[in-house]
């Protein structure tokens, strides 16, 4: 079984307080690769809530992130009647093969994987069975929609390998052609976004300082007022990038201008070189205002009817059911799960 055409598939878990790295490392790449996509080609975005249940959750917690992560994905400009937007507990597909893919997958493959090794840690007889066994459901992710590319970073690569491997097999052993085997897709590179009080540490949620992070509920005042008082250092901005090299926190804000912009670091620095900050963190502060403002605008409209956008999902979910059923049928039937 083959998709026509290009199909997209990627997920991510919803998550509260989001800020301007998950929009500019994130959440921005999705709505280029939906603006990018050719006639009859499928992409599909989903929240991955099943994949949030490894780890601890609070149950009103997590279903209140989802409702707010579809919000922001969609005033960030995931478009519907384009896109596939959906949650992973909306369709059950994505729970049933990976139980199937657990008859497949070798234990050995998921003891390799790094993630598990970083996450669990040195407590690996506590940590769940399901942050074990993720990896699974990512490829079930990915398989159950037939897809053929799947935006990865360097974290995602070594999933991506073993949803191949697990699919390689299951064609194998069960002398099937089911599942096709999705090929990475590398977009440009997303910009690593810095705290704006610790140029070597990532922008983070979890971070006790509100001022380490933009939000996008922030209003226009608190995101001047957050730039103006990010850490710099007190020399003029250099010519070109070289000159940024160790001045982490001078890179990140020339980053985030060019994040925002949508041009290069270099370019940003032609048009600022001999200034100092205080020159530059007026304009960067009008460009951010410029950009989150329409998205926080958006956002806070769409929470207004959370029942709307529940309802966005579940729409997407029908869609999602509706093109997933049928892989997961033919599974079953290779199986002998079918009478």
């Amino acid at each position: 079984m083959t998709s026509p055409n290009k199909r997209v598939v990627s997920g991510i878990q919803p998550t509260g307080n989001l800020h301007l790295g998950n929009y500019l490392g994130a959440i921005r790449q999705w709505v280029a690769l939906q603006d990018s996509m050719a006639a009859g080609d499928q992409c599909l975005f989903f929240l991955a809530d099943l994949h949030a249940l490894t780890q601890p959750v609070v149950a009103g917690e997590l279903a209140a992130n989802t409702i707010e992560m579809a919000a922001t994905l969609l005033a960030c400009g995931i478009d519907p009647a384009r896109s596939i937007l959906f949650n992973q507990a909306r369709v059950p597909a994505h729970s049933e093969l990976a139980w199937i893919l657990n008859g497949t997958a070798r234990i050995g493959w998921l003891n390799r994987m790094t993630q598990w090794k970083d996450k669990a840690g040195k407590n690996r007889e506590g940590a769940s069975v399901g942050l074990f066994a993720y990896p699974v459901l990512q490829a079930a992710d990915m398989l159950a929609y037939q897809a053929t590319h799947v935006p990865v970073g360097d974290d995602q690569k070594q999933h991506l390998e073993l949803a191949r491997d697990i699919a390689t097999k299951f064609n194998t052993d069960f002398a099937v052609d089911l599942f096709t085997l999705p090929e990475p897709l590398v977009s440009k590179a997303a910009p690593r976004i810095m705290s704006l009080r610790d140029g070597a540490a990532k922008m983070s949620k979890s971070d006790p300082s509100d001022a380490s992070r933009i939000n996008l509920i922030d209003d226009d005042d608190l995101i001047a007022q957050k730039l103006r008082k990010a850490k710099t250092d007190p020399e003029p901005l250099p010519e070109t990038a070289d000159g940024l090299e160790g001045r982490a926190e001078a890179r990140n804000l020339a980053t985030i201008y060019a994040a925002l912009a949508d041009t290069s670091v270099d370019a940003v620095l032609g048009e600022f070189a001999g200034k100092g900050f205080g020159a530059f963190k007026p304009a960067l502060a009008d460009l951010a205002v410029a950009t989150l403002s329409p998205i926080r605008d958006r956002m806070t409209a769409l929470l207004a009817d959370r029942g709307a956008v529940s309802q966005a999902l579940e729409d997407g979910a029908a869609k999602a059911r509706a093109l997933s059923g049928p892989t997961l049928r033919a599974a079953q039937a290779a199986v002998g799960l079918q009478v």
